[in-house]
């Protein structure tokens, strides 16, 4: 059983979540966006109870980017066109879709086939595909694990000023404690025992 105190994430600012391994960091989250539901307690989205909120139309702007990353077999262009597909949106311009994988280092020819990239790679595209959806609280769970230091730093970089551009809240969970020294506005340290 994981117990919370209550706690606020502010708005249009960046969080990151920090703690041991199993102390609830991505249980969280999942929280945050109806994927898990409370025992006991609220959680509030501007004051309303998520409880009595629409699951789908919550998820789309409360997004969760869990940790394993999935990407169709295809072109980094089609797993655009698809997952926009299954939101029944249409999709973004190939112009848009070029400024998110710039955003998020992954700035490969939109014709590279996604099976061939490398695990960080395919990191990076996926992270820019969620970006593309436009939430308006972003969840991202561990989102440089497969990112060596580099490339962590640049990422987070380029998604942090993304969403200070855009007013979304970011809320991030990581293990990393240089980049929650360089890119937290705010830090949640979960501690042994599941109390903050």
């Amino acid at each position: 059983i994981i117990r919370y105190p209550d706690l606020v994430i502010e708005g249009n600012k960046t969080t990151f979540l920090t703690g041991p391994s199993g102390c609830g960091k991505s249980t969280l989250l999942r929280l945050f966006n109806k994927t898990a539901s409370p025992g006991s307690g609220r959680v509030l989205f501007y004051g309303e109870d998520i409880a009595s909120m629409n699951t789908l139309v919550l998820r789309r702007r409360v997004l969760l980017v869990g940790q394993s990353v999935f990407l169709f077999s295809t072109s980094i262009a089609d797993n655009f066109n698809h997952f926009f597909a299954y939101r029944g949106q249409n999709p973004p311009e190939i112009s848009e879709m070029k400024k998110y994988l710039a955003i998020c280092r992954a700035d490969f020819p939109l014709e590279s086939r996604c099976d061939t990239l490398s695990g960080g790679e395919r990191q990076r595209v996926f992270l820019a595909v969620c970006l593309a959806m436009q939430p308006e609280v972003l969840l991202l769970d561990e989102p440089s694990s497969a990112l060596d230091r580099n490339h962590a730093d640049a990422v987070i970089a380029g998604i942090k000023a993304w969403a200070h551009e855009n007013s979304v809240t970011l809320v991030v969970v990581s293990h990393d404690p240089v980049l929650t020294a360089r890119f937290a506005d705010c830090t949640l340290s979960l501690a042994g025992g599941n109390t903050l």
